[in-house]
């Protein structure tokens, strides 16, 4: 398997629409079907919730949830964070989300622990959109709760890019690390998945291709 760090991942993402004229856009289009398609072909039986943060992470949680509903399958987003603190592409996606009906509730700080746990109940699977590859160390309050409720469910698990709470360059687990069964990784699997501890965060992972010309993720090891 190959292994790219955060920086390199960044960089491919980065010559990917500067140099190759492609679309963020359509980089997330790209891998947040790609993560449907894995969901899919694991089999949802029931609803799917999608745990969303504040970043690009939460954009590619948008689109799954845009074609899960495509697909025909329940679906219902729950966003750790004001909308209007969303940006760019994850912003973009968002504001398509609402347009297509599907249902969202909007937790705040200051609303954490009143009750949103509700929303998982009967939940088949769980998507983990919370935290990035950019993320370090212990996720902040309310995410560390949230990551700790998360694992406690007895949905079936996934995370988006890097399980939340995950270092990608060094594989070490914050306190509050989200528990995959499964990891849907975009480009190329992190650095530090290879860290033997990851294992038990991860799950199975699955590299999805964005659409990322090959000659980029070639370049970038080298």
């Amino acid at each position: 398997m190959q292994y790219l760090s955060r920086e390199q991942v960044r960089e491919v993402d980065r010559r990917a629409i500067e140099e190759c004229g492609m679309c963020g856009l359509v980089l997330m289009e790209n891998a947040g079907r790609g993560c449907v398609d894995v969901l899919c072909s694991l089999g949802v039986r029931g609803p799917v919730v999608i745990c969303c943060g504040r970043g690009n992470n939460a954009g590619d949680g948008f689109v799954i949830a845009r074609h899960l509903d495509l697909r025909g399958h329940a679906v219902r987003v729950l966003l750790f964070g004001d909308p209007s603190e969303l940006r760019g592409d994850a912003a973009a996606n968002f504001s398509l989300l609402e347009k297509c009906g599907i249902p969202v509730r909007v937790v705040l700080a200051a609303e954490d622990g009143c009750g949103w746990e509700t929303e998982l109940a009967g939940a088949d699977w769980i998507v983990d959109a919370l935290l990035g590859t950019g993320s370090r160390g212990q996720p902040r309050p309310p995410l560390d709760r949230v990551i700790r409720c998360l694992n406690q469910q007895p949905a079936r698990r996934l995370a988006v890019d890097v399980p939340s709470g995950l270092d990608c360059d060094t594989g070490q687990a914050a306190p509050a690390t989200f528990c995959a069964d499964h990891t849907c990784t975009f480009v190329a699997a992190k650095s530090g998945f290879a860290a033997p501890a990851a294992r038990a965060y991860l799950g199975q992972v699955h590299v999805l291709d964005i659409g990322a010309p090959r000659k980029l993720v070639e370049q970038a090891t080298r």
